[in-house]
């Protein structure tokens, strides 16, 4: 069987596990990464730390495992982009990552052209995605070389070859959503009609090799890993979503082979290629997750989030609250909207606002699971949630009660590579099936609802308009 070395790369981190032919992880390690804050929202990485990450930590891994590996497989959160020239594959810039605001001067000038580009890729810009950001670098940075998310840079370091991956490639929003090929009007569009685009490949192609890792290895599975994850603990059929908690809370659903336009500009994306059948998610954002525990630490609510559940009351004691310190995401993209909490009296304890500030969070993932749910043409089957917060059983069961689902909780932190490793396996075999190339983990928990639909109908009718008043 297949020995896979998967490499998972995020913002903050760069996670690399050895995974064998059974999903069995043998080695692991991790390598955390410094983010520059500069003025101006502006947020940069090193190329040179990011790619020295994922050279250290799986060589790490490797060693750990003390097997040999016969293919790297990478899950690049891909939405970081930088020049580079393409001959030596020296970096030109830094990387702009994705959480970084200075394109928003780049969209405030598309006003001849966002028309055209929301119509090609189904919603409003906003200045997080990859393509203002490549737009930026192109007119203050420079016109040598490339401009490219980062998936492309750290293949290009591993193997000299020039290429991106279709999961990723959907979500630069230069990509026709039909097609899988890059659009050359929306191209155009942003002002990069000179730039040369990299190969799109399937999510089961051989690359290329490298010696990174020790000898000469394969390197083949790519995938983005926000649908890695999804891939990684096998939502394999339409309507099956996965949750994320981090500083906010990330729905992604699969959403068949059909392509789906989302009716509230959810993102809509390839979630994978395989043997040449594309799958496609729909996917939102919710702004305020962990970060509504540390506001309720600021506030002295808990001191940490492991108090969650021993200082939340038995309900909210008629509390409502709307927690978009953030503004408010997907459905409604009000980054204006301000935290709104309602109902308290002399008797409201600091547990009913724990519980109300946590149904808040859980009614926003809600709304946005009904607004997948109708992109995608049926009800959610079951949610897995994976993050830190899924520690929180309150949380959780309130996730339950407002979805009318099954909540699985899977704490284990390698499903993304577990994704990856999938459709390596695949590239290096392709006789074998998709559902045969993965062995998704059992989950830790599950939650089932505890209210009726008429309760959770009536709160989330409640909350709503709660949430329209902020």
């Amino acid at each position: 069987m297949t020995t896979v070395l998967a490499i998972d790369q995020r913002l903050a981190r760069t996670t690399a596990a050895v995974v064998d032919g059974a999903g069995n992880v043998l080695g692991r390690s991790e390598r955390t990464l410094d983010l520059r804050t500069l003025p101006g929202g502006r947020v940069e990485q090193m190329p040179r730390e990011v790619l020295g990450s994922v050279v250290d930590a799986g060589r790490v891994a490797v060693a750990d495992a003390g097997v040999p590996i016969d293919v790297v497989a990478l899950a690049p959160e891909g939405e970081s982009v930088l020049a580079w020239d393409r001959d030596t594959g020296r970096p030109l810039s830094n990387l702009i990552i994705r959480t970084d605001r200075r394109a928003e001067e780049v969209h405030g000038n598309l006003a001849g052209h966002e028309e055209v580009i929301g119509e090609r890729i189904g919603r409003a810009l906003a200045a997080d995605h990859p393509a203002l950001k490549l737009a930026w670098l192109r007119r203050h940075v420079t016109t040598a070389g490339v401009a490219t998310t980062s998936d492309s840079w750290l293949l290009h370091q591993l193997t000299g070859e020039f290429v991106t991956e279709a999961s990723t490639a959907s979500r630069s929003f230069l990509v026709d959503p039909e097609t899988g090929s890059w659009d050359r009007d929306l191209i155009g569009s942003f002002g990069l009609a000179e730039q040369a685009m990299p190969a799109i490949l399937s999510s089961d192609q051989i690359v290329g090799s490298t010696i990174a890792f020790g000898g000469t290895v394969l390197v083949g599975g790519l995938i983005n890993n926000c649908t890695a994850t999804m891939l990684g603990e096998g939502c394999l059929e339409p309507a099956a979503a996965v949750c994320t908690f981090g500083s906010g809370a990330t729905l992604s659903a699969n959403a068949g082979t059909t392509d789906t336009r989302s009716s509230a500009g959810l993102t809509r994306s390839v979630a994978w290629r395989v043997k040449d059948e594309t799958t496609r998610c729909i996917s939102g954002h919710v702004d305020t997750a962990a970060s509504a525990v540390h506001w309720m630490k600021q506030l002295g609510f808990i001191t940490s989030a492991a108090d969650l559940d021993r200082v939340a009351a038995p309900d909210a004691g008629g509390v409502l609250a709307v927690p978009a310190l953030a503004g408010l995401g997907a459905p409604w993209r009000r980054p204006d909207a301000k935290t709104c909490i309602s109902g308290m009296t002399r008797f409201t304890t600091r547990g009913h606002l724990v519980v109300a500030i946590l149904q808040g969070v859980a009614a926003q993932i809600a709304a946005l699971g009904s607004t997948a749910a109708d992109d995608v043409g049926e009800p959610l089957t079951r949610l897995r949630v994976d993050g830190h917060l899924t520690g929180c059983r309150t949380l959780m069961q309130s996730l339950a009660d407002l979805m009318q689902i099954d909540v699985e909780v899977h704490s284990s932190v390698h499903a993304a590579a577990l994704g990856a490793a999938a459709v390596a396996r695949i590239a290096t075999d392709p006789t074998l099936a998709l559902p045969d190339a993965i062995t998704p983990p059992e989950p830790n928990s599950i939650f089932t609802p505890h209210w009726s639909s008429d309760q959770a109908d009536d709160f989330r009718g409640r909350w709503a308009q709660a949430a329209q008043a902020a």
